[in-house]
């Protein structure tokens, strides 16, 4: 059985957007002794942080305005929403994003609407290991208008690496397939995933992007930790269609949880979210069998 802690240690290995085939090594020699304060490549290692730094971090958070500190929580959240949302609209099988570094943040309230993130950013296209500097905005709805996050975010520079070739072929291999693809537990409990599986947990961990932009808030940090099951549906209006369950890790409450996301891809169309429902908490869901 895989404890949560194991599930926590899958998360520092692959890196909050879980890349399975490429492992940074950030330089934390020169990391704040703040608090709140993150290593600076955060999607590579996220600090876990006690009960007591948690209470520092959400009171930072609420009285965060003016110019951030790029390595903080505060400026780091409001940057992660952005990698989400660029998964959201960009990413597919064979192009993730991930957070390479916060260069500035600025944060205002603004009116009744919520508060408003100014941000300064490289973003990277994580299979290509291409990176771009970017300008992005992040608005974290309050009030009557809460909701999800609003993003603006351009990051050009990462659409350029041509991969129509590789979608076309793994969408023609599978559209008319009389075996529908199903896989479990990916990464596996020593952090490994077959090279065939690859696209599917890509796939994955674009559609936990839905999720993580959808519930995140200026007290949240989600990342991916592991694909529990994705299972290949009928294919639909020319899409394939496929049912996940898949796990999230908040590293503020230190929770792992569990979303059931029906959703299509195909290269026209990208990944179109059908449907997200949080599981209700089990304790030993947190244990995913080990696949041995």
């Amino acid at each position: 059985m895989m404890s949560l802690w194991t599930i926590v240690a899958l998360v520092a290995v692959t890196g909050v957007t879980g890349r399975p085939n490429v492992t940074d090594s950030p330089d934390t020699g020169d990391m704040l002794t703040h608090p709140n304060s993150v290593p600076e490549y955060a999607e590579e290692e996220t600090e876990i942080l006690g009960q007591d730094q948690i209470e520092d971090v959400v009171a930072e958070d609420v009285m965060a305005t003016g110019e951030l500190n790029p390595n903080h929580y505060p400026a780091q959240r409001a940057a992660k929403v952005v990698q989400h949302y660029l998964n959201t609209r960009y990413g597919s099988p064979y192009r993730l994003f991930g957070l390479h570094r916060v260069h500035s943040g600025h944060a205002e309230d603004v009116a009744d609407s919520g508060r408003k993130y100014q941000l300064e950013i490289t973003a990277k296209e994580r299979i290509s290991n291409t990176t771009e500097k970017c300008s992005a905005e992040v608005l974290f709805p309050r009030g009557e208008r809460q909701g999800s996050a609003q993003v603006q975010a351009s990051c050009d520079e990462l659409l350029k690496v041509n991969i129509a070739a590789q979608e076309e072929d793994l969408y023609q291999r599978y559209k008319n397939s009389q075996n529908l693809v199903s896989a479990q537990y990916l990464p596996d409990s020593h952090g490994r995933i077959e090279p065939e599986m690859k696209p599917f947990w890509h796939l994955g961990i674009v559609a936990s992007s839905f999720v993580m932009l959808n519930e995140s808030t200026e007290n949240t940090l989600y990342n991916m930790a592991q694909v529990a099951n994705i299972t290949q549906l009928a294919t639909e209006n020319d899409q394939l269609k496929f049912d996940s369950h898949v796990l999230l890790h908040d590293m503020v409450s230190q929770e792992i949880i569990h979303w059931k996301l029906l959703f299509t891809w195909s290269p026209a169309e990208g990944v179109k979210m059908l449907q997200m429902e949080q599981l209700p908490h089990c304790h030993e869901c947190d244990k995913p069998q080990n696949t041995e």
